[in-house]
């Protein structure tokens, strides 16, 4: 047991003197190995299922004008990454890596459970982000309720055509991106 342990703790010390050494390439145009890709991913969704988990999902969020609120968000400030449909990739989108997700070519979620899932987890990116990606912490400055739209935007834009998503932003831009930061205190 111990020669393990002992070999364990070279093994390690090995891999960190050679990450330090400058081996592993972290520029943005390089692919992480496979393993690193598989490490990363494991505990980014587990790190995320563990603290959206027991989140509530307000009832609202089918409601007509908490969705033009998220849809209002979504435009403003989550297209330049995440795209829309119609919309091309955008010079900072093809830069980034890991890429972000392009929510409008997702199939649609119809099973209630998952739909309640990932509006769990989607509310915690949103409001949270994600440490070395570029999706930022959107709690810093919007209050849950903008959050739970953008969630529930994100839950719908599955799927729209360029012409459905243009029709709803639209109707959405009657909204305003304005909004009232109430934990903050602050307007934008």
């Amino acid at each position: 047991m111990k020669t393990i342990v002992s070999f364990l703790l070279i093994a390690i010390v090995l891999v960190i003197i050679a990450l330090g050494s400058g081996a592993y390439n972290m520029a943005a145009t390089e692919k992480h190995w496979a393993v690193t890709e598989k490490i990363i991913e494991w505990v980014r969704e587990s790190s995320i299922e563990a603290r959206s988990n027991d989140l509530k999902v307000p009832a609202f969020l089918d409601d007509a004008e908490i969705l033009l609120k998220g849809a209002e968000h979504y435009d403003a400030m989550c297209t330049i990454c995440h795209l829309a449909p119609g919309l091309e990739p955008t010079e900072l989108s093809k830069g980034l890596y890991p890429q972000a997700p392009v929510f409008h070519q997702r199939e649609p979620i119809v099973d209630q459970t998952q739909k309640l899932e990932h509006a769990r987890a989607y509310f915690w990116v949103i409001k949270n982000g994600l440490k070395m990606t570029a999706m930022p912490a959107w709690g810093l400055s919007h209050d849950d309720d903008s959050i739970w739209g953008m969630a529930a935007f994100v839950l719908k834009i599955s799927q729209m055509t360029p012409e459905q998503y243009r029709d709803y932003i639209g109707s959405a831009k009657d909204q305003g991106h304005d909004h009232k930061d109430s934990d903050h205190g602050h307007s934008h």
